[in-house]
């Protein structure tokens, strides 16, 4: 069967929703016979079935990289030129109706990924009504699927109080080849001119509201001189304070498991997060986590692999991180690993994956006997 994703979620140099796809596609053709293609923003328009076909739009200002292009007709037209099997759309804006209108057309399932809470951030920047006229445009979408996706038990239960109960649980993985604390490297603090004492933590990500970065560069500030952060991301890469570096964001994801691996351990101060990537790749790099007690976060973390500290607290932040090196670092971080892989690899994500498209399209898509994985235990 052909498998097409769609989104405008993607940018060809980071972010969640591109690891996830790249890691699906690369995963199906390893263990499965099925085709998989995405039809997602680029540079240039141009059609690849069976690999990344892109449809050129303008680069949005301020953004990993990504493109906005704004013609329906073309999105539709490439979707039909793809002739999928099954199609599966990470955004609700008009990929989401150009998909519609593809399945309809083709007789085929249509399913939704949850990606991002978008009405929540914008209600949070522009109100209340902003956020609730979003929440009835996006059930609207959302009510059309055959199968809504969502990352975590928070957003399936966001969902579910919209009315949707066409919903499932997809957590999403982690590569823990990559990601492993066989990247760790002792030259991390050489090349960041710290003593071997020294106390270094991580950051990766966006530097945007929603992140509450203002909460970690509060936090190094009462913690003082033993701690020292790494900031990786976008925005500004002034340095904010003398114990806080700032690097742009890793493209490569060596290069990425290298920098948290060295680390002692992983900070998040985000209180909206729908998943948490980042968090679960920590865990792999066997590295303890310290992240706010909101979203998704505390369904990875609990004190047996980091701290969760009050959301929007820059006291509490620093109490937390202070706090982690009271205990035994390197047991949290043997942890750590053996959670991401007892519950976030690619396989185990994908499997599940599997289950819930052969659930809408019928057993060609069922994981082999052999295959299927047991119920994600969620931590609650």
């Amino acid at each position: 069967m052909h498998l097409v994703d769609t989104t405008l979620f993607f940018s060809p140099t980071s972010g969640g929703v591109r690891r996830y796809l790249t890691a699906k596609h690369q995963w199906l053709h390893a263990h499965t016979l099925h085709r998989h293609s995405m039809l997602v923003p680029g540079t240039t328009t141009e059609l690849k079935p069976g690999d990344i076909s892109t449809i050129d739009g303008w680069k949005v200002p301020g953004t990993f990289n990504y493109h906005l292009p704004l013609s329906p007709r073309r999105w539709i037209r490439m979707l039909d030129a793809l002739e999928p099997d099954l199609i599966e759309v990470g955004d609700v804006f008009h990929p989401a109706w150009c998909a519609m209108r593809c399945a309809r057309r083709r007789d085929i399932p249509l399913l939704a990924f949850f990606h991002s809470n978008f009405p929540r951030l914008a209600g949070r920047r522009l109100g209340r009504g902003v956020e609730s006229g979003l929440n009835s445009y996006l059930r609207r979408v959302y009510e059309r699927m055959d199968l809504v996706l969502a990352p975590s038990r928070l957003m399936c239960e966001h969902l579910a109080g919209l009315g949707l109960h066409n919903t499932a649980l997809q957590p999403l993985g982690v590569d823990t080849e990559i990601f492993s604390p066989q990247r760790r490297t002792a030259g991390l603090r050489r090349t960041l001119g710290l003593a071997d004492d020294t106390r270094l933590l991580v950051y990766a990500g966006r530097f945007s509201a929603e992140k509450n970065i203002e909460v970690l560069h509060g936090a190094l500030r009462q913690l003082g001189e033993r701690y020292h952060l790494l900031m990786l991301g976008g925005g500004e890469y002034a340095r904010p304070a003398p114990n806080i570096s700032v690097q742009p964001y890793r493209r490569d994801s060596v290069e990425l498991a290298v920098m948290i691996a060295s680390c002692d351990a992983l900070v998040h101060a985000g209180c909206s997060e729908t998943f948490g990537l980042v968090i679960i790749e920590a865990l792999a790099c066997g590295i303890p986590v310290v992240g706010a007690n909101a979203g998704a976060v505390p369904e990875h973390v609990d004190e047996s692999v980091g701290m969760l500290a009050p959301p929007g607290d820059t006291a509490g932040m620093a109490a937390a991180i202070a706090a982690l090196y009271e205990r035994d670092l390197a047991a949290l971080g043997r942890a750590a690993r053996a959670r991401a892989l007892q519950r976030y690899t690619w396989t185990r994500a994908l499997h599940l994956l599997l289950g819930h498209y052969a659930a809408v399209a019928g057993p060609a898509l069922a994981p082999a006997p052999e295959q299927v994985a047991l119920e994600l235990p969620l931590p609650r």
